[in-house]
C-alpha cells in the first residue's frame, strides 16, 4: 500500500478505504433511532440520529466481510485486574484517526482520508458534521488546540511535542487550512507518522477544545478558574487541566470521547460502566448506528480470579488475565458457564522473554552482562523444549526472539541462534569469558569474588513466567549460574529498571511480532527506556541526550544508523535490508533473551455473543488486543 501512496494517497481511493470493507456503493441507508437514547431523542434532550452521525459516516459491510448484521442493545460483561486497566475501553474501542484493517493495512477511519507525499507532508480530513460524544463538532480546531495550547505549551507540558513527531530534532510545520484539514509537514521523511496515529495506546493528536478551554488559563474566566483550582485542590491551572484531560486513561466521565463507548461512571468503582456513544460514526447497512451494543460493564477483580469468575460464566468476553495455564480450567466451565473457550495466536515476539539490564549500576555486573558471550551461555542453558512441554503442551515455538512467521522477514536460522539447549556449549562460553572460578557450591564466581548469582524481577502477574523460570534455575545451576527469582509490582519493576538498578527483568518479547516493511522497527533500536535491557541508551535517545547514556556497544550504533537508514529509504527494498540486518544483530547478541513464541492465547466468548471471530490474532502491537476485531460489530443475540 505505502509504495502506491508514497507520492499522494488520492482522495478518492481513500475514501473507498474508509469504509474498512468492500465498497458499499448504496449510500447511507435509512437510520434506525437507537432504543438506548429513544427517550433522550423524546424529550429533546438529545438530537436524532440523522443529526448526530457525521455527514460522510462509514458504512460498515458486515456481510461482505463474512459477519452477520446483529442487533442492538444488551450489556457485555467482562474483566480487568486494576482501576487504571479501564482504560482498555480506549484499547478495545480502537477509534484512531486511522486503523489497522484486519488485513493490516492503514486506513482512515475518525479520518475520511488522508494524503501522504513523500512519508514528509500529511494532510489529514475530517468528515463534516462529526462530533465529539457531548455534541460539540470536531473539526481542525481540536488539533490546533492540542497542538498550540496542549502540547506546545509550557506549564502543561515542559518536554514540547512528543517523539514521534521529532525528525532529527525538527519538529513539523502544523497547519489548519479550513475546519476539516490539517497538515503535518517535515523537511525529512517521518515514515512513522501514520503508524504512530493507529497504535494501541495513540497520541492523540487532538482535544475536545470547547470542554478542556473551561480549564485553560488562557482561555476561561479567571476568576472560576481559581474556584474550581481550589475546589479540585490541586496547585495550579494547569494541574487542573492535566488532571481532567486523561483521553487514554478514560477515567473522567465528563471528558467528551469519540470511541464507541463513553465512560458513564464516576470516581473509583468496583464496577465501571460504558454506555453508546449517541454521536460514534459507524453505521451499517441496515442504518443502525453502531457500535451494537448498549453497555459495557467492566469489573474490577483480583488477578487470580479472573479465570474462575470466567469459568462461572462471569464474563462474555475475556482475554486479559487469562493464560494457557487457565485453559483446563475453563474447559470444564463451558457446559455450565454457557461460554467456549478459544485459542488465539498471540502476535509478541516471545511469549516470555529474559532481559538483561547492559546499564545496571554495578559496574562489575554491566560489564559481565554486556559480555556477548555470556548472554549466549545463559541462552544455551535454557531448555525449551521442556518448558515448553511443562506449559504449553507442545503447543508453542521453541527460539530465541524475532519476529513471527507472519512477517515477511522471518527467518528460522535468527529464532534458532544460540537456542539449542547445550550445556556444554554454555559451560565453554563462560569459561571464556572469564568466569573459570567456582564456590563450594558450585557457582561461578564473577571477577570481584562474588557468586554469580542473576537476580530476576518480575511483574509477579503471570503464573507460567514464574513457572519457566523454575525450570531455568535448574538449567543454569548446571552450568554454574544461580538463578534468584524476584516478584514486585509492575509499575515498581519498570522504574528499577528504567533506574538500572535491575539486574534482569522478564517480560513478553517486542509487541510487534509481525512487522512489515512499512513498520518502523524503532523499537529493534536503543530510542526507549521500556526496552528493558537499554533504559540509560533508550532514555539518552527520548532526551536527545539530556539523561540516560550515550550507547557505547558497537551493535546497538549499528541498530541506530539501521533506523536512520530505514526513516530515509525511499523503497520497500531497502527498508526491508534495514530490518533484517536489525534483526540479525538482535539474533546474534541477545539483547533479549527470548523463550518461545506463538503460544496460544485463550478468549473466553459467552455463546450469546456474535460476530468474535473464532479464530484470530491476540496482539497489543498492531492490533490493540481485541480492537482490531472491531468490538463496536459484536453484538448480544439474545
Amino acid at each position: 500500500m505505502f509504495e502506491t501512496s508514497r507520492k499522494s494517497l488520492s482522495l478518492a481511493a481513500s475514501l473507498l478505504l474508509s469504509a474498512l470493507s468492500p465498497a458499499w456503493a448504496g449510500g447511507i441507508p435509512p437510520l434506525q433511532e437507537s432504543t438506548f437514547w429513544q427517550a433522550e431523542v423524546d424529550a429533546g434532550d438529545l438530537p436524532p440520529v440523522q443529526e448526530r452521525i457525521p455527514d460522510q459516516p462509514i458504512i460498515v459491510d458486515l456481510e461482505a466481510r463474512g459477519r452477520e448484521l446483529g442487533t442492538p442493545g444488551g450489556t457485555l460483561n467482562t474483566m480487568v485486574t486494576r482501576s487504571k486497566d479501564i482504560r482498555q475501553m480506549v484499547v478495545y474501542g480502537y477509534a484512531r484517526l486511522v486503523i489497522y484493517d484486519e488485513n493490516y493495512q492503514l486506513v482512515p477511519d475518525l479520518l475520511a482520508s488522508f494524503e501522504n507525499e513523500d512519508n514528509k507532508t500529511f494532510t489529514l480530513r475530517l468528515r463534516e458534521g462529526h462530533k465529539w460524544s457531548d455534541g460539540s463538532p470536531f473539526t481542525s480546531a481540536d488539533f490546533e488546540y492540542w497542538w498550540k495550547d496542549v502540547t506546545n505549551h509550557e506549564m502543561l507540558r515542559p518536554s514540547g511535542p512528543p517523539d514521534f513527531l521529532r525528525v532529527g530534532g525538527e519538529l513539523p510545520e502544523v497547519s489548519f487550512p479550513d475546519p476539516l484539514t490539517v497538515v503535518y509537514s517535515w523537511s525529512k521523511p517521518n515514515p512513522n507518522f501514520l503508524q504512530s496515529l493507529a497504535q494501541a495506546r495513540p497520541p492523540f493528536i487532538y482535544r475536545p477544545s470547547e470542554f478542556l478551554k473551561q480549564y485553560h488559563g488562557d482561555y476561561a474566566d479567571p476568576a472560576q478558574l481559581a474556584e474550581e483550582v481550589e475546589d479540585t485542590r490541586v496547585k495550579s491551572w494547569a494541574a487542573l487541566h492535566n488532571k481532567r484531560d486523561n483521553m487514554y486513561k478514560f477515567d473522567n466521565h465528563e471528558l467528551p470521547t469519540l470511541q464507541p463507548w463513553i465512560n458513564a461512571s464516576s470516581g473509583k468503582k468496583i464496577r465501571h460502566n460504558f454506555v453508546r456513544n449517541p454521536y460514534y460514526h459507524r453505521v451499517d447497512t441496515n442504518g443502525v448506528q453502531l457500535p451494537y451494543i448498549d453497555i459495557v460493564q467492566m469489573e474490577i477483580v483480583a488477578p487470580g480470579l479472573v479465570a474462575a469468575k470466567s469459568n462461572a460464566g462471569q464474563s462474555d468476553l475475556q482475554g486479559r488475565g487469562l493464560d494457557f495455564r487457565d485453559v483446563s480450567i475453563l474447559k470444564k466451565g463451558e457446559a455450565d458457564g454457557d461460554y467456549k473457550t478459544r485459542l488465539w495466536q498471540t502476535g509478541v515476539a516471545s511469549q516470555i522473554a529474559i532481559y538483561p539490564n547492559l546499564n545496571f549500576a554495578d559496574d562489575v555486573w554491566r560489564e559481565v552482562l554486556r559480555d556477548v558471550r555470556v548472554r549466549r551461555a545463559l541462552s544455551l542453558g535454557i531448555d525449551r523444549d521442556t518448558i515448553n512441554k511443562a506449559l504449553y503442551f507442545k503447543l508453542a515455538k521453541p527460539g530465541s526472539m524475532t519476529v513471527l512467521p507472519t512477517s515477511p522477514f522471518f527467518e528460522q536460522e535468527n529464532r534458532d541462534a544460540w537456542a539449542a539447549y547445550d550445556p556444554k556449549a554454555a559451560d565453554a562460553l563462560l569459561d571464556e569469558a572469564g568466569l573459570t572460578k567456582r564456590n563450594a557450591n558450585g557457582i561461578r564466581l564473577l571477577p570481584d569474588g562474588r557468586p554469580m548469582e542473576v537476580v530476576i524481577e518480575t511483574a509477579g502477574e503471570r503464573q507460567e513466567v514464574e513457572n519457566a523460570l523454575q525450570i531455568v534455575t535448574d538449567t543454569w545451576r548446571d552450568i554454574g549460574v544461580k538463578l534468584v527469582m524476584r516478584p514486585l509490582d509492575r509499575d515498581i519493576l519498570r522504574n528499577r529498571v528504567y533506574s538500572g538498578n535491575s539486574m534482569a527483568s522478564v517480560w513478553f518479547g517486542w509487541d510487534n511480532g509481525i512487522p512489515q516493511s512499512y513498520t518502523s522497527p524503532g523499537y529493534l533500536a536503543p530510542t526507549d527506556q521500556v526496552f528493558l535491557a537499554w533504559p540509560k541508551w533508550g532514555q539518552h535517545f527520548q532526551t536527545n541526550g539530556a539523561a540516560g547514556e550515550a550507547p557505547d556497544v558497537p551493535e546497538a550504533q549499528r541498530l541506530l544508523e539501521l533506523l536512520k537508514i530505514w526513516e530515509n529509504a525511499t523503497t520497500d527494498a531497502e527498508r526491508e535490508t534495514a530490518w533484517r540486518e536489525m534483526l540479525a544483530i538482535h539474533a546474534d547478541q541477545l539483547f533479549g533473551i527470548g523463550m518461545l513464541a506463538e503460544a496460544p492465547q485463550p478468549i473466553v466468548v459467552s455463546s450469546r455473543m456474535r460476530n468474535v471471530p473464532q479464530k484470530a490474532l491476540w496482539a497489543w502491537e498492531p492490533g490493540a488486543h481485541f480492537g482490531i476485531h472491531r468490538p463496536d460489530e459484536f453484538f448480544v443475540a439474545d
